[in-house]
């Protein structure tokens, strides 16, 4: 991964070095920013590689980017953008569609080679993620995929599906077990994109295929959040996925582990983070917040998962792994 800030320059070449080499070489697109504004400038960045795709996570105190013919023809993307906002907010505009505005949370996709201007809404300047997928390597090949100009979502029931996708992305390790997981999330991202604007109709194959990833990382995640209501089972999340039971259980079934493994997995990585980080925690208090229905209930999952109990693995000071 890569990852760099302007702390590595001399404050008074920040802004230049950020427009020069990072702006420009790296991302393709032009930076502007008043001189006298220039001293206070900060801009961070990271950069990984994620199933065949670029991930980036951007922070910087505000400025305006332009992404003009010329910056194309400097540095042709032919990738598909999907934007997670972040911050305060942002605003697109100087393409042929109108201008937007994207707010916190939302989402946004454009073609990385049709011309656009942005700049953040507010003084809380930028943060966001950007997914940059190649279009050689989306099985989706059409015409229409060179025509999406920036555009935010208009679908809000796609929302919670992205954020999740997202979300596991930006959490997911980077062993090759990993490898298969991130390839999953970032095609999701892309035909859930595709959807959005029309390109992939939600019934296809491949569509069916992007909204089951998806569902399935929403409701690992609706699991993860609720490990201690008593409600916690398949009826409650199918109900806050919008899906039916039979459709949650299919959607692990695609999966390594079934629903109850699931949350049973969820419950002891959590018991583990807490006998980690608060030692002087009693161990029946860590079971009860985890969900677990009785101490001897979570001994006994515990030492089955780990093979050993939950004290002597507070002691070892590991994760049992």
């Amino acid at each position: 991964m890569l990852h760099w800030c302007t702390d590595e320059v001399d404050p008074r070449d920040r802004f230049d070095y950020w427009r020069e080499v990072r702006a420009k070489g790296l991302f393709g697109v032009t930076a502007e920013l008043a001189r006298e504004r220039r001293a206070d400038f900060f801009g961070e960045f990271s950069l990984r590689r994620v199933g065949g795709a670029g991930l980036v996570e951007l922070k910087a105190s505000p400025y305006a980017v332009e992404r003009s013919a010329s910056d194309i023809a400097y540095a042709p993307g032919e990738a598909i953008c999907v934007y997670q906002q972040l911050g305060s907010g942002g605003w697109f505009g100087g393409m042929r569609t109108s201008e937007f505005a994207i707010a916190n949370g939302s989402f946004a996709t454009s073609h990385t080679d049709l011309p656009y201007r942005t700049a953040p809404l507010g003084s809380g300047g930028f943060h966001l993620r950007i997914l940059k997928i190649p279009v050689s390597s989306m099985p989706v090949q059409d015409k229409r995929l060179r025509e999406l100009a920036p555009r935010t979502f208009n679908d809000q029931a796609l929302a919670p599906l992205l954020a999740a996708c997202f979300a596991d992305l930006d959490e997911i390790g980077a062993d090759d077990a990993a490898s298969t997981v991130q390839s999953s999330l970032v095609q999701a991202l892309a035909h859930l994109a595709l959807i959005e604007r029309g390109v992939v109709r939600p019934g296809s194959r491949r569509g069916q295929a992007a909204l089951r990833t998806a569902r399935l990382s929403q409701a690992r995640r609706l699991i993860a959040r609720r490990l201690q209501d008593p409600n916690l089972a398949p009826a409650m999340v199918a109900d806050l996925l919008g899906v039916s039971v039979r459709h949650l259980h299919m959607l692990f079934e695609m999966a390594e582990k079934s629903f109850s493994q699931t949350v049973t997995d969820e419950r002891l990585k959590q018991s583990r983070k807490l006998l980690r980080e608060t030692p002087d925690r009693l161990i029946a208090d860590i079971a009860a917040s985890c969900g677990f229905e009785s101490l001897a209930t979570y001994y006994r999952v515990f030492n089955a998962a780990y093979g050993m109990a939950p004290g002597d693995f507070r002691a070892k000071g590991t994760d049992g792994r």
